[in-house]
């Protein structure tokens, strides 16, 4: 066998175009690529957003609530609250995964609200106004249902969504990007939700509480309660109000749901525990 050493044309394994242009061209083309992908989250964020696995909506939350004192056994007012809201979970037959905390807050302010990962807040403001269980568990219900409907994550999907776009080029923008829309968002501060959510969570609410109790006596005190407190001059606006606005067409619906669902069994309201004013005693001041 005869070798040869032919010679090999120049300029075979290089590029007639500079290599800068390759580079700039490469570049755009996957920002390009980022930017359709930001366009179609932009368009279907809301929709996009509840297949967001609910493990990483509760690891979202984790990065901006304090986790100290978690091993600290709850004061008695929470476990209750606890409790009841599992009732209320299981009545609205919520998967598995999507555990649900509630989290006692010895303040005046009337408020509660859900939030990221199934948290949710009732202060001492609102739960010292109400008088029976089923005004309480009226809350909790409306609640968990913003939960159930995914509506905190869809409300600051877009930014997350965003966040996991980013994150699919660089993790550490990505991560950067989802833990400044949690700072923006304050993580527990109080979430915006739609009219539609909020007769969405009324409806799933109303619903669970017929099928725990047999009848929804006492949803509307709720709101009864709140109307009384707006309406004292001395007092402050409920918090409750900005992300819960009420509206005579809510306390109608409840009305219209108690009609439609009428029945012969006993409607009377359920007490609440009888350590329950001393549950919501304020803490000392040292």
């Amino acid at each position: 066998m005869k070798y040869s050493n032919p010679e090999i044309p120049e300029g075979i394994n290089t590029s007639v175009q500079h290599p800068l242009k390759e580079f700039f061209l490469l570049t755009g083309g996957i920002l390009g690529g980022l930017l359709i992908v930001i366009v179609i989250l932009t368009l279907l964020a809301d929709r996009l957003a509840i297949y967001i696995p609910f493990e990483l909506e509760m690891e979202l939350a984790t990065r901006v609530m304090d986790e100290e004192g978690a091993d600290i056994k709850p004061p008695p007012i929470e476990d209750y609250l606890n409790r009841l809201a599992a009732k209320i979970a299981v009545e609205q037959a919520l998967p598995a995964e999507m555990q649900i905390r509630v989290h006692y807050v010895d303040d005046e302010l009337v408020n509660a609200f859900a939030t990221l990962g199934g948290h949710l807040f009732m202060f001492r403001g609102l739960l010292e106004k109400l008088p029976h269980e089923n005004a309480v568990a009226m809350v909790l219900a409306h609640e968990v249902a913003h939960i159930k409907h995914r509506h905190p994550i869809r409300s600051m999907g877009r930014g997350i969504l965003f966040g996991l776009a980013i994150g699919m080029v660089s993790s550490t923008l990505g991560s950067a990007m989802t833990d400044q829309v949690l700072a923006n968002t304050g993580g527990l501060t109080v979430l915006k939700f739609s009219r539609d959510q909020e007769r969405e969570a009324d409806q799933t609410a109303l619903e669970s509480l017929y099928r725990l109790y047999g009848h929804v006596e006492g949803a509307d005190t709720l709101f009864e309660v709140l109307a009384r407190v707006s309406e004292d001059a001395s007092l402050q606006m409920p918090e409750f109000f900005s992300t819960h606005p009420l509206s005579e067409s809510r306390i109608n619906n409840i009305h219209l749901f108690q009609a439609e669902h009428s029945t012969a069994v006993n409607m009377a309201t359920e007490s609440l525990p009888s350590a329950y004013a001393v549950w919501l005693m304020p803490a000392p001041t040292e």
